[in-house]
């Protein structure tokens, strides 16, 4: 307040009118319990919630500073008479379900009277409670990205996201994200933490469409769609019931678009009562939906290369078994190849031998009888015995014994009977 002094500026309606005109937050207090005397509308409207009236203590106009640090500033800068500059204080406003979290950068100064003797303490101070809502929705908007660096799961990316959100924001949300079907046809739950599960499960496959609440119409389009207030938007016709059972009124949902124009899915904040979105709302949006946009896009781009992968493996295990089968197949030939040259060998051997053997003068296929015509035809069986015999009895040995055959080189042989 020094520099205001030194411009001239020195009573309160002067620097009333001055801070009436700013975003700056501006109050003076007198006496030791901090009676209001003047406050700007910036005060009014965020500290004391547009419930303080002038000529009452500040504990009595706004209850809920007690034991939050306020109270306690204006005492020791009224107690020791020396300026106190605090920055990030942390202010909880209002009650429940309403309250809000609020942070002030806050310079209190001693009021004092004609012979310096402190007679009350003025504030002036700046909130910055959307500043670091900021600083912290980028905090977590990296730690996200840095989530899709690693390849963590989508669900866990999403979910988070939408927790972060809801955590942050100092209005009461709810966020989901749906995500599209290949065909773009249908949207399945993707992350929804904080909406009834029967909600979720309700949702789950809606088609995408003209007029199928905020979510299938915003896919259809592929454009924003905000439904400020459910209860009388056609859009939602057919969910209404739903949406009042789940404690929505209104609802926002953007398209999430991939990079060539694709549907991703869509990305919607509810909200308990009817309302419209603002600037920071708007960019809220923007910032969230590019992030899941990146995290779908790249899910489904695992997504892809992990299903390539797998049927490069396929294709290759399928070719394994090909060449295996191929193996065995040209070993099994490579094998009955030997063991028919090996056959042929024996066969020829045999052949030979039986060739080779003096033939008998009179027939040996007479049996116990005998036979005392001329031995003319060879015979033998498959197990290498061979005998002479007459044309009768090898004509009765061919009829009645299967395995008997003719031997004779001059009637074929050994080797073409087994080859006919």
């Amino acid at each position: 307040m020094s520099a205001l002094s030194d411009r001239g500026i020195g009573d309160e309606a002067d620097l009333r009118s001055l801070f009436g005109q700013s975003t700056a937050v501006y109050a003076s207090f007198t006496g030791p319990t901090h009676v209001l005397e003047t406050l700007n509308d910036a005060f009014g409207g965020s500290v004391a919630q547009e419930g303080a009236e002038t000529g009452v203590a500040l504990v009595d106009a706004v209850p809920e500073l007690a034991g939050q640090g306020v109270v306690e500033l204006l005492d020791e800068v009224y107690a020791t008479g020396e300026a106190r500059t605090v920055r990030d204080t942390r202010i909880v406003l209002g009650s429940a379900p309403h309250e809000r979290e609020a942070f002030f950068d806050l310079t209190c100064e001693p009021r004092r009277d004609a012979t310096g003797e402190v007679t009350g303490v003025r504030v002036i101070g700046v909130e910055v409670t959307q500043v670091k809502h900021a600083q912290r929705l980028m905090a977590e908007h990296r730690a996200l990205l840095e989530q899709i660096a690693r390849d963590a799961p989508l669900t866990d990316v999403l979910d988070g996201m939408a927790r972060c959100i809801e955590q942050l924001v100092p209005q009461e949300l709810f966020v989901s994200v749906l995500l599209a079907d290949p065909d773009g046809l249908h949207l399945r739950h993707g992350a929804a933490p904080s909406l009834p599960d029967f909600y979720n499960e309700a949702i789950d496959g809606i088609a995408t469409g003209e007029g199928v609440g905020s979510c299938g119409t915003a896919a259809h389009r592929r454009e924003p769609v905000v439904v400020a207030d459910i209860g009388t938007d056609p859009f939602w016709d057919d969910f209404r019931d739903l949406a009042v059972r789940a404690g929505v009124a209104a609802c926002w949902s953007t398209p999430i678009l991939a990079r060539d124009g694709a549907l991703l899915g869509t990305f919607a904040l509810y909200h308990p009562e009817p309302r419209v979105p603002q600037d920071t709302d708007l960019a809220l949006i923007e910032v969230f939906t590019g992030t899941a946009a990146l995290a779908i896009e790249r899910h489904r781009g695992e997504q892809a290369n992990r299903a390539a992968e797998a049927r490069a493996e396929a294709a290759l295990a399928e070719l394994a078994k090909a060449v295996e089968a191929e193996r065995e197949l040209r070993a099994d030939a490579e094998k009955r190849a030997a063991e028919a040259a090996e056959l042929a060998a024996k066969m020829r051997v045999a052949a030979a031998t039986h060739a080779q053997a003096p033939r008998p003068e009179k027939c040996q296929l007479g049996g116990k009888a005998g036979c005392a015509e001329a031995a003319e035809i060879k015979v033998a069986d498959s197990w290498g015995d061979a005998a002479w015999g007459c044309a009768v009895h090898v004509e009765e040995a061919l009829i009645h014994v299967r395995s008997i055959f003719i031997a004779s080189e001059e009637l074929g042989g050994l080797a073409a009977y087994l080859n006919r």
